[in-house]
C-alpha cells in the first residue's frame, strides 16, 4: 500500500469553471442564459467565455491579476464567473450599491488591473477612479457593459474606456485554451465583506473552495437537473452562493434580471417556469407584499439567507406556493454551509411552530467537514439552546484568508477553526440557531452592516458628543439602523440633519432610518455603552414601516 503515491492521473487540481466544458456537451443546445430579449445557449456561453477569456490574455491580463466587475445580475455578469478565472486571473465582483468613495479603496486595496463596468455605474466608477492619487501604478483599464435597456451608448460615453464587452468578445478566440489552474489552492476569487472603511476585508477563495462549495450546494439544496433559475439573489453576494457555476453542472437556465421588482419577478415565473430562485428575507417579504400577488400556478423553491425569515413572512410565502429553505453562510465561506435540513415529521406540526424550527440555521451541509457553538475556552456549549457561544467552523470551502490582512486572518483562523465572530446556541437536537452578531452587525436587506462603521460617521459630526447604533424592525428590509446620540453641551442638531450628514459619507443603504437623541447613553461602570439596552429600546420602538431607499 505505502508505494501507492498521488500521481497525474489521479490528482487533477478541483475547479467549478470546468463545469462549462461538460455542461456544452450535454446541454449544448438547451438555453443556459435568458435576459429580456437574449437568449444562449451553453455551447453559445462557453464559446463566448473562451473568446471573452482570449481577448484578455490579449489584453495582458495574466495569472493572479486581480479584474473587477461591477454589474447586476446580466449575461456579462454570469460569463465572467468563467471566462476571468479561464484566463487565469482572480474575480471581484464589487457591490453595485456602494458610493464612488468606497469603491476606489477596493479596486486600490485589489490592485485591479481592469474593470468591467455595467453602462449604470458607469458614473460611480469613473469617480471612483478620480479618487486615485496621480501616481498610483494601478490604475485600471476599463470595458464597458453597454445594454440597451439602460441607455443607447454615445462617442461621449464611451471615451474613458478601452473597449466594450461586446467589442472584446469579438477579438477573442473561440478555440483558446483555458488556463487550467497550477494548484486547486490557487486563488480564483476575491470579494469584500466590507468596502466602507479604510481597511476593507478582501475574502480570497482556491479554486478548490468554489468547487466544494457549488457541489454542497446542489446536493443540500436537491437542485435537479436542467432547473429554471431566477437570479433574484445579486451574483455580487459571494458569487451568488455559487451557483453560477451550479447552473453549469445540472445545465439549468439563468433567467438574469437587471432589478428585483416583484411584478417583474412574479411576470418571469409564470413566463420562463421558474423552479428555483434565491434571496434574503426582504425579498420574501416583497414578495408576500405585491399588491397584485396570487398563488403561483407552479411550486417555486426559495433559499433564503441572511437573517432569520420571520414566522409570518415564511407563512405568506409559502401560502403562495413557495417552498422555502433557510441556510447560513458568510463571505468567508462563499455560500452556505448551514442550512435548516428538514424533517417529515414537522410536516404534522402547527404553521406556528413549523416556522420556529425552520427559521433555525441549522446543521452543518453535507461536505463541511464541522460546524459547532464554542465557550471563549473552545469548548463545545451545552446543546440546550440557551448558552452562548461563538460560532466557529473547518471545512474545504473556508477562505484561504483576508488579501494583505495576515493578522485579521490570524485572530479568525484559531484552534484550527474559523471563527466565524457570531454569536449562537446549539439545540439539543443538534441545530444550530444564531443569537447575535459580534460586532453589532445589522443585517438590511441581506446587506450585513458594521454598527462601528456607521458610528465612526456619526462621531464626524461637530455637535455628536457620543453614538451608538443598533438594529431596529423594519417590515421591509428585516432591519435597519437605529442611532442613538448625545451632543455635545450647548450644541443643537435635529433628526433630518444627522441623516443627512450620514447621507454624504457613507452608502445610502447604511443610512440610520431612525436618529434617538438621548442626554447620555447607557454606560457600564467600565465606561462602555451597554448596547444591549438600546437594543431593547429599539425593539420597543417597533417595525418602521412604509421603508424605502
Amino acid at each position: 500500500m505505502e508505494q501507492l503515491k498521488p500521481s497525474a492521473a489521479n490528482t487533477s487540481p478541483l475547479t467549478p469553471i470546468a463545469l462549462l466544458d461538460r455542461a456544452a456537451t450535454v446541454y449544448g443546445d438547451t438555453p443556459s442564459v435568458i435576459y429580456e430579449a437574449v437568449s444562449f445557449t451553453w455551447s453559445d456561453t462557453r464559446r463566448r467565455c473562451l473568446q471573452l477569456a482570449s481577448a484578455l490574455s490579449s489584453l495582458g491580463i495574466r495569472r493572479g491579476d486581480v479584474v473587477s466587475v461591477v454589474a447586476p445580475n446580466i449575461p456579462a455578469m454570469y460569463e465572467l464567473h468563467f471566462a476571468v478565472p479561464f484566463a487565469g486571473a482572480i474575480l471581484n465582483n464589487i457591490n453595485t450599491r456602494l458610493d464612488a468613495r468606497t469603491v476606489s479603496v477596493i479596486l486600490r486595496h485589489a490592485e485591479s488591473k481592469l474593470v468591467f463596468v455595467d453602462t449604470a455605474s458607469r458614473d460611480i466608477v469613473l469617480q471612483a477612479l478620480s479618487l486615485f492619487p496621480e501616481n498610483n501604478p494601478h490604475r485600471p483599464s476599463l470595458i464597458l457593459i453597454a445594454d440597451d435597456v439602460v441607455e443607447r451608448l454615445t462617442p461621449s460615453s464611451t471615451v474613458h474606456f478601452k473597449d466594450s464587452y461586446e467589442g472584446l468578445i469579438s477579438k477573442g478566440d473561440p478555440n483558446f485554451k483555458w488556463l487550467h489552474p497550477n494548484s486547486e489552492w490557487d486563488p480564483m476569487i476575491l470579494n469584500y465583506t466590507s468596502g466602507t472603511t479604510s481597511s476593507p476585508k478582501g475574502v480570497v477563495h482556491s479554486h478548490r473552495g468554489a468547487f466544494v462549495m457549488t457541489v454542497d450546494s446542489l446536493i443540500d439544496w436537491a437542485v435537479p437537473k436542467q432547473p429554471v433559475y431566477l437570479w433574484t439573489l445579486p451574483m455580487f453576494h459571494a458569487n451568488g452562493w455559487s451557483f453560477p457555476w451550479g447552473m453549469a453542472a445540472v445545465g439549468g437556465t439563468n433567467i438574469c434580471v437587471r432589478k428585483f421588482d416583484a411584478q417583474i419577478v412574479f411576470s418571469l415565473i409564470t413566463r420562463h417556469n421558474v423552479t428555483h430562485m434565491c434571496g434574503a428575507p426582504v425579498v420574501l417579504n416583497m414578495l408576500t407584499n405585491a399588491p397584485d400577488n396570487k398563488p403561483l400556478e407552479n411550486p417555486v423553491h426559495i433559499l433564503t439567507a441572511g437573517a432569520p425569515p420571520p414566522a409570518a413572512v415564511l407563512h405568506r410565502t409559502e401560502s403562495l406556493g413557495f417552498m422555502v429553505s433557510h441556510g447560513y453562510g458568510l463571505t468567508e465561506t462563499g455560500g452556505l454551509v448551514v442550512s435548516c435540513a428538514w424533517k417529515r415529521k414537522w410536516n404534522h406540526f402547527p404553521a406556528a411552530e413549523r416556522a420556529r424550527l425552520k427559521a433555525r440555521q441549522g446543521v452543518r451541509t453535507c461536505l463541511m467537514t464541522e460546524v459547532d457553538v464554542v465557550t471563549r475556552a473552545g469548548e463545545s456549549v451545552k446543546r440546550d439552546g440557551v448558552t452562548l457561544g461563538e460560532v466557529v467552523m473547518r471545512g474545504s470551502c473556508v477562505m484561504l484568508g483576508y488579501l494583505k490582512d495576515p493578522e485579521g486572518t490570524r485572530k479568525c483562523f484559531k484552534n484550527g477553526y474559523f471563527y466565524t465572530g457570531d454569536v449562537g446556541v446549539m439545540h439539543e437536537d443538534g441545530y444550530l440557531e444564531i443569537k447575535d452578531r459580534s460586532k453589532d452587525v445589522i443585517i438590511s436587506g441581506g446587506e450585513n452592516l458594521s454598527s462601528v462603521e456607521v458610528e465612526s460617521v456619526l462621531y464626524m459630526h461637530p455637535a455628536v458628543n457620543e453614538a451608538a447604533v443598533v438594529a431596529r424592525p423594519d417590515e421591509y428590509w428585516g432591519e435597519t439602523p437605529c442611532a442613538f446620540v448625545s451632543l455635545q453641551e450647548g450644541k443643537v442638531v435635529t433628526e433630518k440633519e444627522i441623516i443627512e450628514h450620514c447621507r454624504k459619507n457613507m452608502p445610502k443603504y447604511m443610512v440610520p432610518k431612525t436618529v434617538a437623541f438621548r442626554e447620555e447613553l447607557p454606560k457600564t461602570s467600565t465606561g462602555k455603552i451597554q448596547k444591549f439596552v438600546l437594543r431593547k429600546i429599539a425593539q420597543e420602538m417597533g417595525p418602521i414601516r412604509d421603508s424605502k431607499m
